[in-house]
């Protein structure tokens, strides 16, 4: 029985250790390609580290046709203001239409899942001239707004809560005294905390990599997001000239992300790992 317990794992940690090769080998050849020289990348690919890394980040940074800086820092407000605002807004939601029983709570959940099959493209029109009749064009908050409204999210959540949330927990807290907001804050949240960092990560690298939105929205050189800005690498000359620079700033453009999907996850394995104490407790 043991003998067929180490087979299985061993079987079960060589196609994980496979499929993590397949999915880092392509940051490791964009590392190792961004400290490169247009000459070594020409030829053929070695996994030794080239010593023109410093060199290319500097040409990136100090590129005023492309302010990759400006770019972090516009999608890293975006990005992070719309995950705040999507995941506490849906969360919010999701306990309204669980907890209270009102009159409009199903047709409400009804219109919220006729949203979520809705194509983002059929609004776009109606959108600009929204943000354009509050005066939001070239604004990142027209990008942040939008994320209230996120009927996916919402779903996630409310399933979360219909299987994790005892509706005992709160009529007890209501008898010892507790208010509504104080619940939410105090009882809610840190139960759905698992739930809202996974739909949180979504929402950040969804709103990290919108192309559409801000090349519609953002007008100004400083204002728009990096999505936007590596776009225009397309019909920049250093792409042909000096595809070193070009492997830099692919790789600084991701490593935020990659920071906060870091950090998320822990959060998100320390939400799970609790939940499974519990249990066997």
């Amino acid at each position: 029985m043991r003998q067929k317990n180490y087979v299985h794992l061993i079987i079960v940690h060589t196609v994980l250790g496979i499929l993590a090769i397949f999915c880092l080998g392509f940051f490791f050849i964009m590392l190792i390609n961004a400290t490169k020289t247009q000459t070594q990348l020409l030829g053929a690919f070695s996994p030794i580290p080239g010593t023109a890394g410093a060199e290319n980040l500097q040409k990136v940074l100090s590129d005023s046709t492309m302010p990759i800086l400006y770019g972090i820092l516009n999608s890293m407000i975006v990005s992070a203001g719309s995950a705040m605002l999507a995941v506490f807004v849906s969360v919010l939601t999701a306990y309204g239409l669980f907890v209270y029983e009102f009159r409009l709570n199903r047709p409400m959940f009804t219109v919220i899942m006729m949203i979520l099959v809705m194509p983002t493209q059929v609004c776009t029109l109606g959108f600009l001239r929204v943000i354009a009749g509050i005066g939001l064009e070239d604004n990142l908050l027209a990008l942040i707004l939008p994320a209230a409204a996120s009927p996916a999210v919402f779903y996630f959540l409310y399933t979360y809560m219909r299987v994790n949330l005892n509706t005992g927990l709160i009529d007890a807290a209501r008898i010892d005294g507790a208010g509504e907001w104080r619940i939410f804050h105090r009882i809610i949240i840190p139960l759905m905390r698992p739930a809202m960092s996974v739909q949180g990560i979504f929402v950040f690298i969804s709103s990290w990599n919108n192309y559409f939105l801000p090349a519609l929205v953002l007008e100004t050189k400083r204002r728009k997001t990096l999505p936007v800005m590596l776009a225009s690498m397309r019909s920049s000359d250093f792409v042909n000239k000096d595809l070193g620079k070009a492997y830099m700033m692919i790789t600084v453009a991701i490593i935020p992300i990659i920071i906060a999907y870091t950090l998320l996850s822990k959060e998100v394995l320390a939400g799970v790992n609790q939940r499974l104490g519990e249990e066997d407790g």
